[in-house]
C-alpha cells in the first residue's frame, strides 16, 4: 500500500476513533522510557546538560530502532500485517479527533456556566495555573491550546510521516513528548531540558509556519478574517516566547479577531507573554468552535497539500 493511502487512512481513524483507551499508545511507552533514562542519567552523569542531551538521542534512536523492528518483523510474518501495524503507528501519532474533544468539553462547561467545571476542564490542555480564570480568560486559554496544539498533534506528525512514514511520525513524537517532559524554564530543567527543547524548536520550525499560512487559507474558506489573519500572522508570529507556537497562534487571533497571550500563572510565577492579535471582538465561548473549525480545516489543507506534493513528486 502507498504511504500516502497509508497516512490518509491513519488520519481518517484519528477523525473516527480518537485515542481509544483500550489499545496501547506510543507515546505512553516513550514518555515512560525518557523518565527512566532521566533517572538513570542524572545519577550517572555530572552535568545536567549533557545527560539532557544523551537522554535526547537515546531516546530518539531507541524509538527509532523499535519501531524499525516491529515494522520488519510484522512484515515477515506477512505484509499486510506490516501494513495495518504501520497504518496504526500513524494513527497513534496525530490527536485532532481529542483536541477537539477536550475544546469542546470547555465549550460545553462554559455554556452550561458552570466556570469551575470550565476551569478543570481547560487545564486539561494547558500548563497555566487556571483556577483564577474568568469566563474570557478559560475561552483564550482554550484558543491558545488548539492553535498550538494544531502543530504538535496534527501537522508536524503528518510532515515528518510524508517524509519518512511511521519511522517520521514516532521519532517526531518521541521527541515532542520530551519537550512536553523536560521543556521547562525551572530550576530543575533549565540546563537537563534545553536538548530537547531545541530540538523540539527545530523539528517544529517549517510545520509551524506552513501551519500558520494554511490557517490564513482556511479563514477564507470559513469566512471569518483572512486579511486580518495575514496581517496579525505577519505581525506577531514571532512575539512568542516559542520561535514556532506563535505563528498558529497569530493567525488564529487574526482569524478570530481576538487578542492572545498576556499575563498567566505558571507553577505559580506570574509569567508576561506579549499580546498576539487586536481585541477586535469580546472573547466568547462561540470562539472555541470556531477555532476547532479552523484547525479540521488546515489539517485537512495541510494533509493534501503534502500528500498531493508527494504524490506528484515522487
Amino acid at each position: 500500500m502507498a504511504l500516502e493511502l497509508k497516512i490518509l487512512l491513519g488520519f481518517l481513524l484519528d477523525q473516527l476513533l480518537g485515542d481509544p483507551r483500550v489499545l496501547p499508545h506510543p507515546v505512553n511507552g516513550i514518555a515512560a522510557l525518557a523518565k527512566w533514562l532521566e533517572h538513570r542519567l542524572r545519577r550517572t552523569v555530572r552535568k545536567a546538560g549533557l545527560a539532557g542531551i544523551l537522554t535526547v538521542v537515546m531516546v530518539v534512536l531507541i524509538t527509532g530502532l523499535i519501531v524499525f523492528a516491529l515494522l520488519t518483523i510484522a512484515g515477515l510474518i506477512h505484509p499486510i500485517i506490516k501494513t495495518l501495524f504501520g497504518i496504526y503507528l500513524l494513527f497513534s501519532s496525530f490527536a485532532a479527533r481529542d483536541l477537539v474533544h477536550h475544546a469542546m468539553q470547555v465549550h460545553k462547561a462554559l455554556e452550561q456556566d458552570d466556570l469551575p467545571e470550565a476551569r478543570k476542564r481547560v487545564a486539561m490542555i494547558v500548563g497555566r495555573d487556571t483556577s483564577n480564570l474568568d469566563r474570557a480568560g478559560v475561552v483564550r486559554a482554550c484558543v491558545e491550546s488548539v492553535a498550538e496544539n494544531l502543530v504538535d498533534g496534527v501537522t508536524a506528525p503528518l510532515f515528518w510521516a510524508t517524509l519518512f512514514g511511521p519511522l517520521g511520525a514516532l521519532c517526531y513524537k518521541a521527541i515532542n513528548t520530551m519537550d512536553s517532559l523536560f521543556g521547562y524554564k525551572n530550576d530543575k530543567y533549565l540546563e537537563f531540558g534545553w536538548a530537547a527543547a531545541r530540538l523540539d524548536d527545530l523539528v517544529n520550525w517549517l510545520p509551524a509556519r506552513l501551519t500558520g499560512l494554511l490557517m490564513v487559507v482556511s479563514a477564507a474558506f470559513l469566512g471569518l478574517r483572512p486579511g486580518l489573519a495575514w496581517r496579525i500572522w505577519l505581525r506577531d508570529r514571532d512575539r512568542h516566547t516559542s520561535p514556532n507556537a506563535g505563528q498558529s497562534e497569530a493567525a488564529m487571533a487574526g482569524a478570530l479577531g481576538v487578542q492572545l497571550g498576556g499575563s498567566n500563572i505558571y507553577f505559580g510565577t506570574k509569567v508576561d507573554k506579549p499580546c498576539i492579535g487586536d481585541p477586535l471582538t469580546e472573547v466568547v465561548p462561540g470562539h472555541i468552535v470556531q477555532a476547532n473549525r479552523v484547525m479540521i480545516l488546515t489539517s485537512v489543507l495541510f494533509g493534501a497539500l503534502l500528500l498531493g506534493g508527494r504524490m506528484v513528486l515522487l
